[in-house]
């Protein structure tokens, strides 16, 4: 029982990253410390419990991910992973090694070079033990790990690493979505900017990705129209500065944005409810004054 309380933030961390769905990756863990549990005295002699737990985890998340791809290709619009909001230190701490931006790169990896990234490059376990894992030899884990790199390298956006400058970055981005400033947001944003939203065909979003400074303004722009108030709360999304939107009081969605060189290079809305109901924060007042930005727009 210790090792696995000791060992539980790792290894939901793992399932994450694997999965990039939290319910799952909790069942995850909870169906590996069954299985320890179920050993009964027979894990007395498992040399290594953490090891073992970390195995089985990893096993069982990369089993995970091959019984969902099919799902994920019959999604509505692009998959996006469960975002982490606000969650307890240990896990923000987990979340910004594993950011969305990252995750959402994983994803058009196979499963098992997810899996070998994910324990090699993310939790830094060695070839041998990440062998172990997924049933692989020791080389031929290290020529996942290659493509895989080699992979995220190509695709991963360009991204700052000083919170505080991504933090004024994603505020200045709320501020111009709420006063539908199209040429603030323009200047904003990245030319090669993306952004991705997820409604799961349960709420309105874009079936495709939307590419360019200029689109994704309009985008951002247009969703805000005919709508009583929307706020955008700043909160913290796998660890990096992000924000939720709030209709009518009520959440809407979760943005992870990415920034480099004062703007933003990415941008992953989550939409779909089933994926937002872990979201439990005290959202923070409305970054700025709505009611008197409307006065401010409807005398413009």
């Amino acid at each position: 029982m210790r090792e696995f309380l000791e060992a539980k933030d790792r290894l939901l961390g793992i399932a994450y990253g694997i999965t990039g769905d939290l319910g799952a990756a909790e069942d995850i863990v909870q169906d590996a410390w069954l299985r320890l549990s179920r050993a009964g005295t027979g894990a007395d002699a498992i040399d290594d419990v953490t090891g073992w737990l970390v195995v089985t985890t990893s096993r069982l998340a990369l089993d995970y991910v091959r019984s969902a791809r099919f799902r994920r290709e019959q999604y509505v619009g692009p998959w996006l992973p469960e975002p982490l909001v606000d969650g307890p230190e240990d896990r923000v701490t987990m979340a910004e090694s594993v950011n969305m931006a990252l995750l959402v790169v994983l994803e058009t990896l196979s499963p098992a070079e997810r899996t070998v990234f994910v324990l090699h490059e993310v939790f830094g376990m060695p070839f041998a033990e990440v062998a172990e894992a997924v049933g692989r030899t020791p080389a031929a884990v290290r020529q996942l790990a290659a493509r895989a790199r080699k992979h995220v390298r190509a695709r991963t956006p360009r991204y700052d690493l000083d919170h505080g400058q991504q933090k004024q970055v994603v505020e200045a981005f709320a501020r111009a979505c709420v006063g539908r400033d199209l040429d603030g947001l323009v200047r904003l944003l990245d030319p090669d900017v993306v952004l991705n939203s997820d409604g799961g065909g349960q709420v309105k979003a874009a079936r495709n990705p939307v590419f360019g400074a200029d689109k994704v303004a309009r985008f951002l722009v247009g969703i805000g129209r005919n709508l009583a108030t929307v706020d955008y709360r700043s909160v913290t999304v796998n660890g990096w500065a992000g924000l939720v939107r709030v209709v009518d009081g009520r959440l809407h969605s979760v943005l992870a944005l990415t920034t480099a060189d004062r703007r933003v290079t990415a941008i992953d809305l989550v939409a779909n409810p089933e994926k937002l109901t872990r979201v439990h924060v005290l959202l923070d007042p409305p970054l700025i004054d709505n009611e008197r930005t409307r006065q401010l727009w409807n005398r413009g």
